[in-house]
């Protein structure tokens, strides 16, 4: 399977005081049970290997290579940000360190390449997902493999906000959520077909899920119920490929290979606005011959990205497109900085771009892998990509004068 299928089959806090409120939620939800399963890598420049891309440019401040294959995911520790976790087509994932790159836990016994990893939201869990459904869980401190269970095809995976519950959703249209390590288990039947795309809202008690057939559902995890369902005309036309939503969850966009996104009421379940690669469209559909690959929220501002290398920014006040940025190569993910209007861009191309959403203008560029860059994460000081080149890197992120 090439990358580029291996990433499409990838489908990224709130205050303490809100924190002990949601976890005790989780206390009176009613789980049924679930079975549970029992050196270093690192260098300082680029080395040899079979290059896809020639580059004469190494930005990166470390490169991590102890995978031997394909790198697909990467998430730093939220709490921290001083440890990274990769996975990758070696059906291994690693925890390391981003200031040295010392390997700190392998994690191994995975059926196939491991495309889903993260941190728990206290960063003493991580958790890798491989494509065959098999999923782990390790404690960091200790190095123990914790909890695992295997499901049908995995297509994404992600950590609750503030308790040590995963859900992930399968080829085969379920969502699953577990309590770790008790296993715990509750599941949530969608349409009949594929869940393609997830996010769980930042209250906890609701989650997004994107399916194969444009669907839309919001879900209650408490009740196990969905509070919306869009479909049909508000549906998409095609299956969804990413999901976002704003600070307090009440809006929520999705994208689809329909070329579309749309802007979606979590309080009414009504679609906003539709948005095109050029415009607006209020209840209206237009197709680009494009995909919608990434969606991000910086309100006034929405960003959309395209496999085109098309980097749209919209103004919701005045519902037009502000900015088109180009890439020479599709984009893989995006994410706006905190409190800036900077938005970051990885792409098929192998860099990482930082563009101005106020002016459009690129601020920054970022090279040093010889394949495409599949995924990326960061934080205010760092970025660390994965890359089809086995390797993952760690940049050093510059702030322009703003």
């Amino acid at each position: 399977m090439d990358n580029f299928n291996i990433l499409e089959r990838q489908k990224t806090h709130i205050s303490l005081s809100v924190l002990d409120d949601l976890a005790e939620d989780f206390e009176d939800v009613d789980f049924a049970e679930g079975g549970v399963e029992d050196d270093e890598g690192w260098e300082t420049e680029d080395e040899g290997g079979d290059e896809q891309m020639e580059s004469s440019r190494d930005d990166s401040e470390l490169t991590f290579s102890k995978h031997t294959g394909s790198v697909f995911c990467v998430n730093l520790d939220p709490v921290s940000n001083c440890l990274a976790v990769t996975g990758g087509e070696d059906d291994k994932a690693f925890v390391w360190k981003v200031n040295d790159g010392t390997l700190l836990l392998e994690c191994t016994g995975h059926k196939d390449s491991v495309t889903c990893s993260s941190f728990s939201y206290d960063s003493l869990l991580v958790a890798s997902g491989d494509l065959s459904g098999l999923i782990k869980v390790w404690k960091v401190e200790t190095k123990e493999e914790i909890w695992s269970f295997e499901v049908g095809d995995l297509e994404w995976m992600e950590w609750h906000p503030c308790a040590h519950v995963l859900v992930c959703g399968t080829a085969d249209g379920n969502v699953w959520m577990w309590k770790i390590p008790s296993g715990e288990c509750k599941t949530y039947q969608g349409p009949g077909c594929q869940t393609t795309t997830g996010k769980i809202l930042p209250d906890g008690k609701r989650a997004i899920v994107g399916y194969e057939d444009g669907t839309v559902r919001i879900w209650d995890l408490k009740q196990g119920s969905p509070l919306h369902i869009i479909k049909g005309l508000d549906g998409h036309q095609g299956a969804l490929t990413c999901v976002a939503c704003n600070k307090d969850g009440s809006l929520i966009l999705t994208g689809s290979v329909d070329c579309r996104a749309k802007l979606i009421s979590t309080v009414s379940g009504k679609v906003c606005f539709v948005l095109s690669g050029e415009t607006f469209v209020h209840f209206k559909s237009i197709s680009l011959k494009n995909i919608c690959k990434c969606v991000f929220f910086r309100l006034p501002l929405i960003a959309v990205a395209y496999l085109d290398g098309t980097l749209a920014i919209f103004d919701l006040p005045t519902q037009t497109l502000r900015h088109k940025c180009q890439h020479e190569a599709g984009i893989v993910h995006l994410q706006w900085e905190d409190n800036s209007c900077l938005v970051y861009t990885c792409s098929l191309d192998g860099s990482i771009r930082i563009w101005d959403a106020r002016t459009g203008n690129l601020v920054m560029d970022y090279l040093g892998h010889t394949a495409e860059i599949l995924d990326f994460a960061l934080n205010a000081a760092i970025a660390v990509t994965a890359s089809g080149d086995q390797k993952a890197k760690v940049f050093c992120l510059q702030r322009p004068d703003r």
